[in-house]
């Protein structure tokens, strides 16, 4: 676990809370984008609590080179809730997901083990916010929307589901599959899509409106 702050009071009481927690250990903390690649490369934690607004290199330029490495970190990105457009950067960058700065301990290290397994994070709130602010805009992800024409007609399904923020069980409970079939399926789709994670996924899905009817 690496934690970028560049405040160095809030770098010390994540790095305790963090600590507090068995299955948890942090290799380290960085003071800006610069300093939280440099550290990435040289100590190779799992996941990235990365702050998006700080001096020198922020944290969406850090995550968008650290998920050009070949096995990049998940990164979860912090934020205040007046960020929305940090947001929207910070995930089509490749951020796992965003968290807001204002959340408790519990929920952070839920959001932690939950990334480090594989899972996309997004705050139910900001996400409302975020999708609501896009869904008339321009899709973040050109090149992906250009590739859609190569998904199959149940891939297509599937990512609609996975803009309406349904987890994999959740989907295969609507559509009728078993859960690794889904996963297949989303797999197959952010690799013909070239996206990084469900979460820019989602985001597209509701930028091109493919997601279904409540």
């Amino acid at each position: 676990m690496l934690v970028v702050d560049d405040q160095a009071l809030i770098r010390a009481g994540t790095t305790a809370i963090l600590e507090s927690a068995d299955d948890v250990e942090v290799v380290g903390e960085a003071a800006d984008g610069a300093e939280a690649v440099a550290v990435c490369r040289e100590r190779s934690p799992d996941v990235v609590l990365m702050d998006l607004r700080m001096p020198r290199v922020d944290g969406v330029t850090a995550t968008a080179q650290l998920k050009k490495d070949p096995d990049p970190p998940h990164v979860l990105a912090l934020t205040t809730f007046n960020d929305d457009q940090l947001m929207i950067d910070a995930l089509s960058a490749g951020a796992d997901g965003f968290l807001l700065k204002q959340m408790g301990p519990r929920d952070l290290l839920s959001a932690i083990r939950a990334v480090d397994g594989g899972a996309s994070v997004v705050d139910t709130e900001l996400s409302r916010r975020v999708l609501s602010r896009i869904t008339d805009h321009g899709t973040s992800f050109p090149a992906a929307a250009e590739r859609l024409g190569q998904l199959s007609e149940r891939e297509r399904e599937v990512l609609g589901h996975v803009g309406l923020g349904l987890n994999n069980a959740e989907i295969a409970q609507r559509l009728f599959m078993s859960v690794s079939t889904v996963k297949t399926y989303v797999s197959r789709t952010l690799s013909k899509l070239g996206l990084d994670n469900r979460v820019q996924a989602a985001l597209l899905a509701h930028q091109l409106r493919l997601t279904p009817e409540e």
